[in-house]
């Protein structure tokens, strides 16, 4: 224990068990489960109900976590290259952008809901409108920031629009990308459990609404760990890619 509390991440874990312990000594004095379920209880709760939560929720919103980050990397990629091709695609692009993350996904995803009814589309509708906007403006934010000094060079050598944004702009843009990427994980993470709260028949946020109706608050929260463990294992995931790609933005 001491051993781990001196690795870099031992101040994160020491101040993560006082809260922890806080957290618990709170829930003890309160004295009410249902309003405000200790650590120790959601965690007994949460192996009580693994059957629901992990063979019948967890794949509903795997689902539409993967899903809806993937669409919203695909769409910020392609939105990012069209902008950074063409200076009038960026300019008219860059108003209606700005105007999407102007409008609360929680407070129009009950509409989602109207028009795809509680179906894995209107879940996915959220979580994009939500994510894919960071993605965009990293990438392109990326793309422009290649040396101009290196475009010019390998102009001089003939090289053609494609091999200056394969050789050059994309490893320029690398690193944004993996920033957007990591900000968007607990997000996408969030939006899923949201989308599922307002308008789903299964997975870990209707679950979670579910269970207020019955005043199960250990319950309430035991989707709410397993969502945190997501977020932590994909953040993990980005972090080893980065470290393992580091090499490639140095690329010309």
């Amino acid at each position: 224990m001491i051993g781990m509390l001196k690795t870099k991440y031992g101040p994160a874990m020491l101040l993560c068990l006082i809260l922890l312990f806080i957290w618990q000594a709170a829930a003890a004095a309160v004295g009410r489960t249902h309003i405000l379920p200790g650590p120790i209880q959601i965690l007994v709760r949460t192996w009580e109900l693994r059957d629901s939560l992990l063979l019948h929720h967890l794949p509903a919103t795997l689902l539409t976590i993967v899903s809806g980050w993937l669409l919203s990397v695909g769409i910020g990629i392609t939105l990012a290259v069209i902008m950074n091709a063409d200076r009038y695609a960026a300019a008219l692009l860059h108003t209606p952008l700005i105007m999407t993350q102007t409008i609360p996904v929680m407070c129009i995803s009950p509409l989602f809901v109207v028009w795809f009814g509680y179906t894995l589309p209107a879940r996915l509708t959220a979580v994009v409108l939500s994510t894919f906007f960071a993605i965009t403006l990293n990438t392109y934010d990326g793309l422009r920031s290649a040396d101009p000094k290196k475009k010019e060079l390998l102009q001089t050598f003939g090289a053609g629009r494609l091999q200056i944004f394969l050789q050059l702009e994309v490893p320029s843009a690398f690193p944004r990308l993996m920033t957007a990427l990591k900000m968007t994980a607990p997000w996408v993470v969030i939006d899923a459990a949201v989308a599922e709260w307002l308008g789903a028949t299964e997975g870990l946020g209707y679950f979670s609404k579910r269970m207020i109706s019955k005043m199960d608050g250990a319950a309430v929260f035991a989707p709410l760990l397993i969502l945190c463990i997501i977020a932590f294992t994909g953040m993990a995931l980005l972090h080893f890619i980065e470290k393992k790609t580091a090499g490639y933005r140095n690329e010309l």
